[in-house]
């Protein structure tokens, strides 16, 4: 029997689209027995290194009310079809370093997922500012995280270099934003809007029909 093919996702909790994703990829995980592997990011990092005119686009859109009406209106769309409760936080964009760094502290427990869903949680639903040590705090105990060895870990080398290793591994690859999806390593997608073709790509390659 051949190993399931590798899917891997490239996320940043600062982008609302990722948290939209990251609730919409567990399943068609789950539905087609395909792993998620994934990577956090800091996706300014990224946006500095080799996509920097979105800047002045985030900044022209928020100046145009009617791109600014319909942006907030299609994350509304796309939140109510997820289920999710979207707001835009007061601090935006917000600094997710050590957020990050505490996803791959999270995953070295075995919490990933329920850190990060909690993360995106606080932040997009609650409007609390995700860069202050002590909402990470109460987030990492909310998920069964030791807060002290979690707040640590957010300030650890280890922890910036692996942060930046992904960060950098992404811009390699090609890609230039959150999320970044890949099958197989060099088959990427980018977008909460390409998992439908995520879906279609890992079922030929599970040899699925596509109503699987």
């Amino acid at each position: 029997m051949h190993p399931p093919p590798l899917l891997e996702c490239f996320y940043d909790c600062s982008s609302p689209w990722t948290y939209l994703a990251f609730h919409r990829l567990q399943p068609l995980s789950a539905r087609l027995d395909v792993p998620v592997h994934w990577r956090p990011i800091l996706v300014g990092g990224v946006f500095n290194a080799v996509n920097q005119d979105l800047y002045a686009a985030r900044e022209g859109m928020f100046n145009n009310p009617r791109r600014l009406r319909h942006y907030q209106k299609d994350l509304a769309d796309w939140a109510e079809f997820c289920g999710l409760r979207i707001n835009h936080p007061d601090v935006f964009p917000v600094n997710s370093a050590r957020a990050m760094r505490g996803a791959l502290y999270a995953g070295d427990q075995d919490l990933l997922v329920p850190w990060s869903e909690a993360v995106f949680a606080a932040y997009w639903g609650e409007n609390r500012d995700i860069s202050r040590p002590e909402v990470l705090a109460d987030i990492a105990a909310g998920v069964g995280l030791n807060p002290d060895a979690l707040l640590a870990a957010t300030t650890d080398q280890a922890y910036k270099d692996r942060l930046r290793a992904n960060t950098d591994e992404l811009v390699a690859r090609g890609g230039y934003g959150s999320p970044t999806l890949f099958i197989q390593r060099d088959d990427m997608y980018f977008g909460n809007d390409r998992l439908p073709l995520v879906e279609y790509r890992l079922q030929q390659l599970l040899d699925l029909p596509a109503d699987q």
